[in-house]
């Protein structure tokens, strides 16, 4: 049985290459922790057998228009940073494999109404979940200017953060800042004209993991990971910018997401992975052409040792 994914959701990046380093067992319990549009879990299913079992996590409500409807399938309606939790509640103990496709998919950037995007004016949301949680405006509105500095240095690597953040602080002193329009009223002076659109997708970049709690969450995932995947299991991460993949490098390498190595009285690193693929894997060229939203993609294996 199939499921039909809705058009506006991404098409799988690299998916045969997802699907090798998965190394997929058809009797295997396997976990896609950014389930989405369905794309990669669709496939994942069709390689299991009646003993097989995926299980997809997602928190944004849209993605329930893709659950996909078949006995070897169980969709977890949380984020994925309680996939430990979850497991424990599916009385699932180990898994033979874990995939997580980080990118933010083109649903969420196509969608007028859930704020995104610089290219649409709406209410400033950013919410992964929109039915709880503080959105951007909130963020902007309510952060003081050290803490706005923070976000954009340490999650949009801006130069200007601290004019940025001063800006802010000034503007919503006279209007508070409801809209994506009422935002770049304020930020656009600071922005060079020559990349406007790499220094914007900066900004909304690192609103969007503040409202998230990305780097919390992705760090909490990765350790649960440690514990749930059975010796000889595979992880496999797909990452679209350098701070999520300087984290899910170290962890591969150490075992923690600081990348600090930590060696027992043996002088022997205690990691419990093995690289599978020392150099990154990214898209092919025509995968590039067919599919911009890979452009960026890094995909890093390992396997639990």
């Amino acid at each position: 049985m199939q499921n039909k994914i809705i058009d506006s959701y991404h098409v799988p990046v690299m998916l045969n290459e997802c699907l090798e380093g998965l190394n997929i067992d058809p009797d295997g319990i396997y976990v896609d922790v950014t389930f989405g549009g369905g794309g990669h879990s669709s496939n994942i299913v069709k390689l299991l057998n009646q003993n097989g079992h995926l299980y997809g996590f997602d928190q944004d409500s849209d993605s329930e228009k893709n659950i996909i409807d078949d006995d070897r399938f169980t969709f977890v309606r949380s984020n994925f940073r309680y996939l430990s939790n979850f497991m424990r509640y599916y009385g699932v103990e180990a898994v033979d494999g874990i995939l997580a496709d980080l990118g933010v998919s083109s649903h969420h950037f196509d969608d007028e109404t859930r704020g995104f995007s610089f290219r649409f004016d709406s209410d400033l949301d950013m919410r992964m979940n929109y039915r709880e949680g503080m959105t951007a405006a909130d963020v902007v509105n309510e952060y003081d200017e050290e803490k706005l500095a923070d976000v954009f240095y340490l999650y949009g690597e801006m130069k200007k953060s601290r004019k940025i953040a001063s800006a802010i602080v000034k503007g919503r002193a006279k209007k508070t800042v409801r809209t994506v329009a009422d935002f770049l009223d304020i930020i656009r002076p600071f922005i060079p004209a020559a990349a406007e659109k790499k220094e914007l997708a900066r900004v909304f970049q690192a609103l969007r993991i503040e409202v998230n709690s990305e780097m919390d969450a992705l760090s909490e995932m990765l350790q649960a990971t440690t514990s749930l995947l059975k010796p000889g299991g595979r992880l496999v991460v797909m990452t679209y910018h350098s701070l999520e993949d300087r984290m899910v490098k170290n962890f591969m390498k150490t075992g923690n997401v600081s990348g600090k190595v930590e060696q027992d009285m043996f002088g022997r690193s205690k990691s419990e992975f093995r690289l599978v693929n020392n150099k990154v894997i990214v898209p092919s060229p025509e995968e590039i052409e067919t599919n911009p939203r890979s452009r960026s993609a890094k995909l890093r294996i390992a396997e639990k040792i």
